[in-house]
């Protein structure tokens, strides 16, 4: 079969393409026909080799992808073959809270992701695709879209007619937008380019904020919540925006961490910004098979159809790396393994 293969720290140049040797699933595993794959920052992280208990060896990358399962192992029982699939982000965390053993391992990081054209793992690592999607768009929920529907029900239980601040135009930020939209939630939308604001209000942005026009912007968010501040920040910036978006919230309010596209050397954080307003700084990873199966189930009856930005043919696989790189993306960045 053909594929991609990589080894942490090697850079987007050190992307090859090989062909592996197609695998039978073993007893409790399925084999999938990847149709679809999409990208994120943690395959970049990867790539330069910032990600965490990498191994030494190329592997197949990427966590997201959409297929068809094409065999079955004797003792499977939750698919079958024909059925339409997605990963799930941490195949040993089915569900309760998180813990390092359930976190230990995710695809295209510890083992074969996939940027293959099929993939054999545990039946447990997989959930149902959503009914009312197509291959490009379903391969986007299983990093992005869990991750935001943890950001903002999970972690931040925002609530009908509750209010969030996004940070950026994101694939993560895009995913909350349409989730918090289709919710009742008054979205801000932050953004250095007026065209990607504008792209955000078509998808339903309550509000939105130039930081470059607007470096203060935290005062803005005051503003159009009449001071009140918002009940959850989705914090994707890191170093560079934490302390910002620690004022933007109001009292009460969540502050979710989930990257650091920002970058920076470290932040202070002034304890009575936390005291004063009885706020709440919590990090993230992605989430759980639950919530993945919950965020499937609130995709097809909102009928949301996430934002895609571009779709590369599996032979473009290293541009499509360079243009996820470049920051240009509003939306998600994604592989058609059928072209």
């Amino acid at each position: 079969m053909k594929a991609y293969q990589i080894q942490a720290g090697a850079g987007i140049a050190g992307l090859e393409r090989v062909e592996r040797q197609s695998e039978d699933p073993g007893a409790s595993e399925i084999r999938v026909r990847v149709d679809a794959a999409a990208l994120n920052h943690r395959d970049l992280s990867f790539a330069r080799g910032q990600f965490y208990s990498r191994p030494g060896y190329p592997i197949i990358p990427l966590v997201d992808g959409y297929g068809e399962v094409i065999a079955v192992g004797e003792a499977v029982t939750r698919f079958k073959a024909g059925d339409r699939v997605i990963t799930s982000y941490y195949p040993r965390w089915i569900d309760g809270a998180l813990s390092p053993s359930k976190t230990a391992v995710s695809f295209g990081a510890q083992f074969d992701g996939t940027l293959a054209e099929e993939i054999v793992a545990s039946e447990e690592a997989f959930v149902l695709a959503p009914r009312s999607l197509d291959a490009i768009t379903a391969a986007t929920l299983p990093c992005a879209g869990v991750t935001a529907w943890n950001a903002l029900f999970v972690a931040g239980a925002v609530k009908p007619g509750g209010s969030v601040l996004l940070l950026g135009t994101g694939g993560v930020s895009l995913w909350a937008l349409q989730l918090a939209r289709a919710a009742g939630v008054f979205t801000i939308v932050t953004s250095s380019q007026d065209e990607k604001l504008e792209r955000a209000h078509l998808l339903g942005a309550s509000a939105t904020i130039n930081y470059r026009t607007t470096p203060e912007w935290e005062n803005e968010v005051l503003r159009l919540t009449e001071g009140a501040g918002v009940d959850v920040v989705v914090e994707v910036g890191g170093e560079g925006t934490l302390a910002r978006s620690l004022k933007a919230a109001g009292p009460s309010g969540t502050i979710v961490v989930i990257g650091r596209v920002s970058g920076g050397g470290g932040v202070s954080i002034e304890p009575g910004a936390l005291i004063g307003g009885a706020k709440r700084l919590v990090g993230i990873t992605a989430g759980s098979r639950a919530m993945l199966e919950q965020l499937v189930r609130f995709v097809d009856v909102n009928k949301i159809h996430p934002a895609v930005d571009k779709v590369f043919p599996f032979g473009e696989a290293p541009s499509a790396y360079e243009y996820l790189a470049g920051g240009r993306h509003f939306g998600k960045v994604v592989i058609d393994m059928r072209a």
